[in-house]
Protein backbone atom coordinates (compact mmCIF):
# COMPACT_ATOMS: atom_id res chain seq x y z
CA UNK A 1 0.00 0.00 0.00
CA UNK A 2 1.10 3.58 -0.57
CA UNK A 3 2.90 5.17 2.36
CA UNK A 4 0.44 7.21 4.45
CA UNK A 5 2.59 10.32 3.90
CA UNK A 6 2.24 10.07 0.09
CA UNK A 7 1.32 13.47 -1.37
CA UNK A 8 -1.99 13.02 -3.20
CA UNK A 9 -3.42 15.36 -5.82
CA UNK A 10 -7.23 15.24 -5.87
CA UNK A 11 -8.70 16.69 -9.07
CA UNK A 12 -12.46 17.20 -9.42
CA UNK A 13 -14.59 20.12 -10.54
CA UNK A 14 -17.03 19.49 -7.67
CA UNK A 15 -15.76 20.66 -4.29
CA UNK A 16 -18.11 18.21 -2.55
CA UNK A 17 -16.53 15.26 -4.36
CA UNK A 18 -13.01 16.49 -3.56
CA UNK A 19 -14.00 16.60 0.12
CA UNK A 20 -15.54 13.09 -0.05
CA UNK A 21 -12.34 11.71 -1.57
CA UNK A 22 -10.23 13.52 1.01
CA UNK A 23 -12.43 12.25 3.88
CA UNK A 24 -12.10 8.66 2.66
CA UNK A 25 -8.33 9.05 2.29
CA UNK A 26 -8.11 10.46 5.83
CA UNK A 27 -10.06 7.43 7.09
CA UNK A 28 -7.38 5.29 5.45
CA UNK A 29 -4.66 7.26 7.26
CA UNK A 30 -3.41 9.54 4.49
CA UNK A 31 -2.49 13.07 5.52
CA UNK A 32 -1.05 15.00 2.56
CA UNK A 33 -3.53 16.40 0.00
CA UNK A 34 -3.72 19.10 -2.61
CA UNK A 35 -6.95 19.85 -4.43
CA UNK A 36 -7.48 21.14 -7.95
CA UNK A 37 -10.80 22.18 -9.48
CA UNK A 38 -10.10 20.89 -13.01
CA UNK A 39 -7.46 19.14 -15.08
CA UNK A 40 -5.73 22.38 -16.05
CA UNK A 41 -5.32 23.41 -12.40
CA UNK A 42 -4.22 19.85 -11.64
CA UNK A 43 -1.54 20.07 -14.33
CA UNK A 44 -0.38 23.40 -12.93
CA UNK A 45 -0.14 21.86 -9.44
CA UNK A 46 1.91 18.96 -10.83
CA UNK A 47 4.27 21.33 -12.62
CA UNK A 48 4.70 23.45 -9.50
CA UNK A 49 5.38 20.55 -7.13
CA UNK A 50 7.25 17.39 -8.19
CA UNK A 51 6.61 15.60 -4.88
CA UNK A 52 3.16 14.15 -5.65
CA UNK A 53 3.05 10.39 -5.36
CA UNK A 54 -0.50 9.77 -6.58
CA UNK A 55 -3.22 11.49 -8.62
CA UNK A 56 -6.91 10.75 -8.12
CA UNK A 57 -8.83 12.60 -10.81
CA UNK A 58 -12.41 12.90 -11.98
CA UNK A 59 -12.91 12.17 -15.66
CA UNK A 60 -15.52 14.74 -16.73
CA UNK A 61 -14.39 18.30 -15.97
CA UNK A 62 -14.32 21.62 -17.81
CA UNK A 63 -11.09 23.09 -19.23
CA UNK A 64 -9.15 19.79 -19.15
CA UNK A 65 -10.70 16.37 -18.55
CA UNK A 66 -9.17 13.72 -16.34
CA UNK A 67 -8.28 11.72 -19.43
CA UNK A 68 -6.54 14.75 -20.95
CA UNK A 69 -4.67 15.28 -17.68
CA UNK A 70 -3.63 11.61 -17.74
CA UNK A 71 -2.36 12.04 -21.32
CA UNK A 72 -0.28 15.06 -20.26
CA UNK A 73 1.16 13.15 -17.29
CA UNK A 74 2.05 10.09 -19.39
CA UNK A 75 3.68 12.29 -22.06
CA UNK A 76 5.81 14.15 -19.51
CA UNK A 77 9.27 12.69 -19.04
CA UNK A 78 9.49 13.40 -15.31
CA UNK A 79 5.91 12.42 -14.41
CA UNK A 80 5.12 9.59 -16.81
CA UNK A 81 5.28 6.92 -14.07
CA UNK A 82 3.15 8.84 -11.57
CA UNK A 83 0.35 6.56 -10.27
CA UNK A 84 -2.95 7.81 -11.67
CA UNK A 85 -6.50 6.75 -10.73
CA UNK A 86 -9.57 7.98 -12.61
CA UNK A 87 -12.70 8.53 -10.54
CA UNK A 88 -15.86 8.85 -12.56
CA UNK A 89 -19.53 8.13 -12.99
CA UNK A 90 -18.71 6.72 -16.43
CA UNK A 91 -18.51 2.94 -16.67
CA UNK A 92 -18.88 2.36 -20.40
CA UNK A 93 -16.56 -0.35 -21.68
CA UNK A 94 -15.08 1.78 -24.46
CA UNK A 95 -14.22 4.53 -21.97
CA UNK A 96 -12.49 2.10 -19.64
CA UNK A 97 -10.59 0.72 -22.63
CA UNK A 98 -9.53 4.22 -23.68
CA UNK A 99 -8.30 5.01 -20.16
CA UNK A 100 -6.34 1.74 -19.99
CA UNK A 101 -4.81 2.40 -23.41
CA UNK A 102 -3.77 5.86 -22.20
CA UNK A 103 -2.05 4.36 -19.17
CA UNK A 104 -4.43 4.77 -16.24
CA UNK A 105 -3.41 2.65 -13.26
CA UNK A 106 -6.91 2.15 -11.93
CA UNK A 107 -10.51 3.26 -12.30
CA UNK A 108 -13.13 3.91 -9.59
CA UNK A 109 -16.80 4.28 -10.44
CA UNK A 110 -18.83 6.79 -8.40
CA UNK A 111 -20.40 6.50 -5.96
CA UNK A 112 -17.77 4.59 -4.01
CA UNK A 113 -17.10 3.58 -0.42
CA UNK A 114 -13.94 3.99 1.60
CA UNK A 115 -13.52 0.22 1.36
CA UNK A 116 -13.67 0.34 -2.45
CA UNK A 117 -11.14 3.18 -2.48
CA UNK A 118 -8.82 1.19 -0.21
CA UNK A 119 -9.02 -1.91 -2.43
CA UNK A 120 -8.39 0.15 -5.58
CA UNK A 121 -5.40 1.89 -3.98
CA UNK A 122 -3.98 -1.47 -2.85
CA UNK A 123 -4.44 -2.83 -6.39
CA UNK A 124 -2.88 0.31 -7.86
CA UNK A 125 0.14 0.05 -5.55
CA UNK A 126 0.71 -3.58 -6.57
CA UNK A 127 0.46 -2.58 -10.22
CA UNK A 128 2.91 0.32 -10.02
CA UNK A 129 5.36 -0.97 -7.41
CA UNK A 130 7.63 -2.61 -9.98
CA UNK A 131 7.90 0.36 -12.31
CA UNK A 132 8.54 2.73 -9.41
CA UNK A 133 11.06 0.47 -7.67
CA UNK A 134 8.85 0.15 -4.59
CA UNK A 135 8.56 -2.82 -2.30
CA UNK A 136 5.45 -4.82 -3.21
CA UNK A 137 3.19 -5.26 -0.21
Amino acid sequence: MFDKSTRILIVDDMMTMRKIVQKSLKELGFTEFTEAADGQKGWEALQADPSFGLVISDWNMPNCTGLDLLKRVRADGTRKSLPFVLLTAESEGHQVAEAVKTGVDNYIVKPFTTEVLQKKLEDTYKRVAGRLGLKAA
